[in-house]
């Protein structure tokens, strides 16, 4: 995320633009801008390989205070805007940040927060609220803009490559930081990682990008730095909205955007006629992951957009990437692709290769080295003995040809009566129900079996919670599945604990169901 030589050739191009409210910052005005906060970094003290946090909503400022660390040989943290206080706090005191930058909408928690994180001194705070706040525990509050004016607007003398060290989302357990190892690079020699990327997601000059999703997560942010590093102009929606996701297409002429699949079936479920008038046609690539994309979804977008359609999968922590375009999605029904980078094997619980076709915990000889940061135990749990692999949990197998098939979370595999059964095949068919907003599928206590599979569903509104639409959603999944996959029993609730990024906090429904019971998961 870095504008370099596009600040000095295009100053006067727009660098993003707020979707919502319009406001824009030039390549000439971000760098001048991230120059000012990279020489407020180093004045609190923070040299190349520190960390700094930034905890707030997507706005004007969220990329200025990723550029300057990216340009100033630092850490930067981007939590998730959704964190309440102390688990904001347990961020910022495992990243060891020193500094804080917030908005006047996460104030609040921020302060909150800060009154448990003696080593961060100074809060920066965007979108005014901090002259009148004066302290929040250790740290000193500042507005943002008044804390840079004044600094130059060149770059420091020091500059070193930075990049971010971003949380697991913690679905599973306590958010991990994921660090890697930060080389003695100028800027604008970014990580091969995002060489790769770049190749990945068919990055080019001048593109212009729509960003649905939220910054901190890992996907959204690096899209938005490599259309930077492209001279790229970035689209940022402030939150996702299926019709202004579509009318912001024509309006931009967007050439290039990442969407999750919940994303795809909003989109779907609008009225046909809204669909019909949606032009897309200045897209050249539309790229989704970080959540499984029900095959029917897929084939839906895939039949509305064209062969623009591209998936990936690779965790936050990049060990290993596969990929595949639409036609060759169309070849491989529901994969998630090849392997791109990266050595994979899927292994069974004795670390033993396991045949082509078959079910296992994925694993890969890691490309690109990472660590938990101040968690050893943690990061021992990921690697094999001989500590040449690393896993993240997922579940799945390979076909003839070498294509990944993703089955679940290893956490949620259900063991029902002695039989695994992965979950996510019936969450993946639920969501197709024209009655079904979101689903979630899960084991839940059973005396004689052990675990029984449960829904939970979000239904589309008007629909309501009663026990014939449960009944009629446990047949339609009987119709297409082994009855054992199958949900014995269906609640409803009115929202799922489900991420802007696609990722569902699926343990704060199952937990809910195990209080009095010992489950196999910790």
């Amino acid at each position: 995320m870095y504008p370099g030589k596009y600040a000095r050739q295009f100053a006067d191009r727009p660098a993003f633009v707020m979707a919502t409210s319009g406001k824009a910052l030039t390549y000439g005005q971000l760098e001048a801008r991230s120059n000012q906060l990279a020489h407020l970094l180093r004045a609190q003290g923070l040299q190349r390989l520190g960390h700094y946090a930034v905890f707030m909503e997507n706005n004007a400022h969220y990329l200025e205070a990723c550029v300057a660390g990216e340009r100033s040989g630092l850490y930067y943290t981007c939590v998730n805007g959704y964190l309440q206080a102390d688990e904001l706090a347990y961020i910022l005191n495992n990243s060891e940040a020193k500094l804080l930058i917030t908005s006047a909408e996460k104030l609040a928690v921020a302060r909150e927060a800060l009154a448990q994180c003696p080593n961060v001194a100074l809060c920066l705070v965007v979108g005014g609220g901090a002259a009148a706040e004066g302290r929040a525990g250790a740290a000193r509050l500042t507005d943002f803009d008044a804390a840079i004016a004044g600094r130059p607007v060149t770059p420091i003398a020091d500059e070193w490559l930075g990049t971010p060290m971003l949380y697991s989302s913690g679905t599973t357990g306590r958010p991990k930081g994921i660090l890697r190892p930060l080389p003695e690079n100028p800027p604008s020699q970014p990580l091969p990682l995002f060489d790769f990327l770049s190749k990945l997601w068919q990055c080019e000059e001048g593109m212009t990008y729509l960003s649905p999703a939220p910054l901190y997560h890992s996907a959204p942010l690096a899209n938005v730095s490599l259309a930077l590093r492209h001279g790229g102009t970035v689209i940022i929606m402030e939150h996702f909205d299926p019709q202004q996701y579509l009318a912001l297409i024509p309006k931009y002429r967007v050439t290039h955007s990442q969407l999750v699949p919940t994303m795809f079936s909003r989109m779907l479920k609008l009225p046909p006629e809204e669909r019909a008038k949606a032009d897309v046609s200045s897209l050249k690539i539309a790229v989704h992951a970080a959540a499984p994309c029900p095959a029917q979804v897929k084939e839906a977008m895939i039949d509305w957009w064209g062969p623009i359609v591209h998936e990936y999968y690779g965790a936050t922590e990049g060990m290993g990437f596969t990929a595949c375009n639409t036609p060759e999605w169309l070849a491989h029904r529901g994969s998630v692709g090849r392997v791109l980078m990266g050595d994979i094997h899927i292994l069974d619980e004795q670390m033993q290769p396991l045949p082509r076709g078959q079910a296992g915990e994925v694993w890969f000889k890691t490309a690109n080295p990472f660590e938990y940061f101040n968690d050893p135990g943690r990061t021992a749990l990921t690697r094999s003995p001989d500590g040449t692999m690393t896993t993240v949990g997922d579940m799945g197998y390979l076909d003839d040809d070498g294509f990944l098939y993703l089955t679940d979370r290893s956490t949620f595999m259900i063991i029902s009566g002695g039989v695994n059964i992965y979950p996510q095949e019936c969450e993946n068919l639920l969501i197709t129900h024209p009655k079904v907003a979101d689903a979630a599928v899960f084991g839940v206590p059973n005396e004689d079996l052990g675990e029984e599979v449960k829904a939970v569903v979000q239904t589309v509104p008007g629909v309501p919670h009663t026990p014939e639409v449960a009944a009629e959603l446990i047949d339609f999944c009987r119709q297409q599945l082994a009855h054992l996959k199958c949900p014995r029993t269906i609640d409803f609730s009115d929202q799922l604990p489900r991420l802007p990024t696609g990722k569902l906090y699926k343990r704060v429904l199952r937990d809910r169901y195990w209080a009095g019971h010992k489950s196999r998961i910790v």
